[in-house]
């Protein structure tokens, strides 16, 4: 039986967690917050401590015979995790540091991108200064501006002209505070079409790809509000979009093998790991909007329960430089219901009590992974951040959308979510918006 250890405290580290377990390997999970699925897939075989506190993680690995680590979220990849677990002798499913920059530095990622070609990369012109900003939009024109803060935002630090940017004067004052806070940052060109996440398993070479999924960033229905972390996510039964064509998917595919070769060109290190790309169909092709060195929240959600090649096999694969390409996921479609504090993300509720029906959810069969909530003498209580992803599996939407509501019904608490996650006519808007780009 394999070791294996999770770091992460979130959904995401839940649903690869449960995934471990279910293909065999005795679970291991190191948080800095408790998590209480993990808590118990792993029966009690936890450490709450800093995610980023690498002595006491290697200290960890070696008290209990881990054989790999599976880590999660980003903060710890860009700061070296992997570098300093595998100089241990214990081997990592995630990448090291400088490959993880793919991430951790939007500039980086554009410099890379363009000076090795990549079909699907944008323009986009760095700054560290307000110098020269006022006059780049003006070259591009105000309605084609996203400002994108160099480094980790949590997908909270994007802005974009006319959906958080009204003016110029709003643009260059969020610059302005920016360069105050002494962060560099970017100008990239707006782009007009439908995202979706295209998550892949990458060996250093090999970088194979699970069902494409739509995720959902804005707070309230019909796309309104603040964005979050994301509110929900989607994914079809046959692992593409309506809007999406394979021929799409080939090409963003082929650009991620050229990203992985120029990784290895530029820093000499091998991205092993997760990639996951943010991809937007527009009427110029495919355009990468960002990378991700990990799974996504709530992405992973729909595509690790697929799942039906051993997880366990791929990690190894992953990690040993030989990947097969014959991994194969279930033809279902899925929706997950991100339910969080009443008040998310402004004024979130904390410290309220949830109670989760897990019969009720086993006979609906609707699946439930806690994200940020804690646990006490048997109760669960939620904090500032979304609390759980509730998941539905089908044989196409519809049904899964239905499950998953029925779901979120199971779980009371002062919470709210995104009815209209999943949906037909929700779904049908995003296809009326894709035709109307294409047929202009």
């Amino acid at each position: 039986m394999v070791n294996a250890l999770v770091i992460g405290h979130g959904a995401r580290e839940h649903v690869i967690g449960e995934t471990l377990s279910r293909f065999g390997a005795k679970l291991h999970a190191f948080m800095s917050f408790k998590n209480a699925g993990l808590e118990d897939l792993s029966q009690g075989r936890i450490k709450i401590h800093s995610e980023t506190d690498f002595k006491e993680i290697i200290d960890y690995c070696k008290e209990n015979n881990i054989d790999f680590v599976v880590i999660g979220p980003e903060a710890p990849l860009v700061v070296g995790i992997v570098d300093a677990i595998e100089k241990n002798g214990i081997p990592c499913v995630g990448p090291k540091i400088e490959a993880a920059q793919l991430e951790g530095s939007k500039i980086f990622t554009r410099g890379l991108l363009q000076k090795y070609k990549i079909n699907s990369n944008i323009l986009s012109k760095k700054f560290n200064s307000l110098e020269g900003v006022k006059e780049y939009i003006k070259e591009r024109g105000i309605d084609n501006i996203v400002v994108k803060p160099d480094g980790l935002t949590g997908g909270k630090g994007v802005k974009v002209y006319g959906d958080h940017l009204f003016s110029l004067e709003d643009i260059l004052n969020y610059c302005s505070d920016l360069v105050k806070g002494r962060n560099s940052f970017l100008l990239e060109e707006k782009c007009d079409g439908e995202e979706f996440t295209l998550q892949t398993f990458v060996d250093g070479k090999n970088v194979v790809g699970t069902p494409l999924v739509q995720d959902h960033k804005r707070a309230y229905e019909n796309d309104e509000g603040p964005n979050t972390g994301g509110m929900g996510s989607y994914s079809m039964e046959d692992h593409l979009m309506p809007f999406i064509s394979k021929n799409d998917v080939d090409d963003a595919i082929n650009d991620m093998k050229k990203v992985v070769a120029a990784v290895k060109a530029e820093t000499g290190v091998e991205y092993k790991g997760f990639l996951y790309g943010q991809y937007m169909k527009t009427a110029k092709g495919i355009k990468l909007i960002e990378f991700n060195v990990r799974l996504g929240d709530p992405e992973a959600m729909n595509v690790l329960p697929l799942l039906k090649t051993n997880f366990i096999d791929i990690c190894l694969g992953i990690i040993n430089g030989n990947l097969s390409s014959n991994i194969s996921f279930e033809k279902k479609a899925t929706v997950c219901k991100y339910l969080a504090p009443e008040g998310y993300p402004i004024t979130p509720k904390k410290d309220a009590p949830i109670i989760v029906n897990r019969n009720k959810l086993e006979e609906i069969g609707a699946k439930y992974y806690y994200a940020s909530v804690y646990r006490e003498n048997e109760r669960i209580f939620t904090t500032s951040s979304r609390a759980m992803g509730i998941l539905g599996i089908a044989n196409d939407l519809k049904q899964a959308e239905e499950i998953a509501e029925k779901g979120v019904n199971c779980i009371e608490g002062d919470l709210f979510h995104r009815k209209d996650v999943g949906t037909m006519k929700l779904l049908q808007k995003r296809i009326d918006h894709m035709n109307s780009i294409l047929n202009k």
